[in-house]
């Protein structure tokens, strides 16, 4: 024997299935209400990224080589972020968290891997290489198709205003303090001369890299700028002590 609630049930569903206008309106308010359950919180949250202790704006050479690389067109071919799988870990290095890339506007995370993802590329070559690299790559890296940037070490950094494009930045979120913009041109100079007195650079940007970078202290170039961004690449949090890297790890250990 066929229970009743059932039996109507189906013949609502049928119903609902033949009718296109009402299968077309319940589809429409179960999209709307599943719609506000995801987007309304989001009203309600200051900041959907959860920070990571390390990450810092970046320093006004390091913001200058970034515009550089992005100008050259680098992340047509290289991505910078490492995706949660066991190849890419095991390639590039700890997987790529939300919080490295808060302040990147626009961020580089990429769709294509001509050549390897530069999310971990700081520290893991020296400076000459890194100039070798970008003059011939084909002496590194025979097989490589990418072409020569030589010209960089040749061109002399326009610095144009750093503080304009510091205070642009504090304007949609980065966080740069009023010195930080004071100082900006001051900060580019000196991240790149060891002859100049960097002041408090260190403490305003930690883990900032000084020193000359393309082997040429007495000019500043945009091959300066970009490796100062590609050493810095990765270097700023301490994977070891994340609080979301060493909880997705015990999660995926179980």
């Amino acid at each position: 024997m066929t229970d009743p609630v059932v039996e109507e049930t189906v013949k609502g569903h049928k119903r609902l299935e033949r009718n296109i206008t009402l299968l077309a309106i319940g589809t429409f308010v179960t999209v709307a209400i599943g719609g506000l359950v995801q987007i309304t919180p989001l009203f309600y949250l200051e900041n959907t990224i959860e920070e990571v202790e390390g990450v810092r704006p970046y320093s006004p050479l390091e913001q200058a080589g970034r515009d550089i690389y992005i100008r050259e067109g680098c992340y047509v071919c290289h991505s910078q972020m490492v995706r949660p799988f066991r190849d890419e870990v095991e390639r590039y290095g700890p997987y790529s968290l939300a919080a490295e890339s808060m302040y990147d506007h626009p961020f580089q995370w990429g769709s294509k891997r001509t050549g390897p993802d530069l999310a971990r590329v700081g520290g893991r070559y020296s400076d000459e290489w890194h100039v070798q690299h970008l003059e011939d790559p084909q002496s590194v890296v025979p097989e490589s198709v990418m072409p020569q940037y030589g010209f960089l070490k040749e061109t002399e950094l326009d610095i144009g205003d750093p503080a304009a494009t510091l205070t642009a930045l504090r304007r949609v979120g980065v966080p740069y303090s009023d010195e930080d913009i004071e100082k900006a041109e001051a900060d580019m100079l000196a991240q790149a001369n060891p002859e100049l007195d960097p002041g408090d650079l260190a403490e305003r940007y930690p883990k900032t890299q000084i020193r000359d970078f393309d082997g040429n202290p007495a000019k500043l170039t945009e091959m300066d700028a970009l490796i100062a961004y590609l050493q810095m690449l990765g270097t700023l949090v301490d994977f070891e002590s994340a609080a979301p890297y060493e909880e997705l790890a015990e999660e995926k250990g179980r």
